[in-house]
């Protein structure tokens, strides 16, 4: 399933994400030397709807047509599939930001494929890890890390104030390559923004040109620390209106990184129905009753969480979850 070049495909750099599967044919792990030999890996479209990463990338490369890189790059290109038919992943599809070496997933035809992809990159010893996404719902752009190492820190600071530190999901690009180089996850905002497109081309140009990272922690960062994953049983329906087993709310959607009070309504609930939401933390254990309760009907916060990720769109919701809760921390 995986190709692997050293020369950058004709027609990338003109071309539209939802093309790539007739350019490329699978997904694609392309390496482009430049004047530093130790490269920095930069992953994109691991999910197929998520396309800021790629037209940064795009953008990177077309600045160095006519100069060399500073860097030597290497650019994975992942689930072109899902990306021909805009969406995060098809439904026979693995997600492919699940099943990187650490998953929990079953081996299957992707598991492997991401240990070649992260055996092939051991050996060539990255200078960083960054893997781009976007977000459903509305949240500001932010890094994530999955250890508390200083180097990590420093290059997510270099993204922004806001960093996020999460342990779950397993398998994941970003905590498989913390192994063996610093690594993180930039979320730039929904996709199709052109905000998200420039902000993360000026951050890669910046790793591209940085020669060292620093082994202090940044002082301005807003550190958060993901607690517990929302998500939604199958057998219930959910919406935005009362027709549905669970309601859910457009106002939340609009309250990521904003932290709700005890006592809050999450969601409500159709009176008929025993339905209910189901919170799992770090070590997917059931802590649904550590953060909610019901009453009169509704899902109630039972003590101060800060969301991140809240989204409304039922697809998403089903293929991932409804939001994460989180807390903040601070390191010294």
């Amino acid at each position: 399933m995986l190709n692997e070049t050293d020369i950058l495909p004709d027609g990338l750099l003109e071309a539209e994400a939802t093309e790539l599967l007739g350019l490329l044919g699978s997904p694609t792990l392309i390496h482009l030397e430049g004047e530093i030999k130790q490269p920095l890996f930069i992953s994109t479209l691991l999910h197929g709807n998520e396309t800021t990463g790629f037209y940064a990338i795009q953008r990177l490369l077309k600045e160095y047509q006519e100069k060399p890189l500073p860097r030597s790059i290497t650019v994975f290109v992942g689930n072109v599939e899902a990306a021909a038919a805009e969406q995060r992943r098809l439904d026979l599809q693995p997600d492919y930001n699940r099943v990187w070496p650490g998953t929990h997933h079953d081996d299957c035809a992707e598991t492997d494929m991401m240990k070649t992809v992260s055996n092939i990159m051991r050996k060539r010893k990255p200078f960083a890890s960054i893997d781009i996404h976007n977000n459903t719902g509305f949240n500001p752009h932010y890094a994530c890390v999955n250890i508390l190492s200083p180097h990590c820190i420093q290059l997510a600071g270099m993204f922004g104030n806001t960093v996020v530190y999460f342990t779950s999901p397993k398998g994941v690009q970003s905590a498989a390559f913390s192994d063996f180089c610093p690594s993180v996850v930039l979320e730039c905002g929904q996709s199709g923004q052109a905000d998200g497109v420039t902000h993360s081309t000026r951050f890669l140009q910046a790793v591209l040109n940085t020669e060292k990272l620093s082994s202090e922690h940044p002082g301005h960062i807003n550190l958060f620390h993901t607690v517990a994953r929302v998500t939604v049983p199958e057998i219930f329906s959910l919406g935005t209106d009362s027709s549905t087993d669970i309601h859910l709310s457009h106002e939340l959607e609009k309250m990521n990184f904003e932290q709700l009070a005890t006592g809050s309504i999450f969601a409500g609930l159709n009176p008929e129905s025993n339905a209910h939401l189901v919170v799992t933390n770090e070590s997917s254990e059931d802590v649904t009753s550590e953060f909610f309760d019901v009453e009169n009907a509704k899902i109630i916060l039972q003590k101060n969480a800060t969301l991140s990720m809240y989204t409304t769109n039922e697809r998403a919701i089903r293929q991932d979850c409804l939001c994460y809760l989180m807390e903040q921390i601070h390191i010294g």
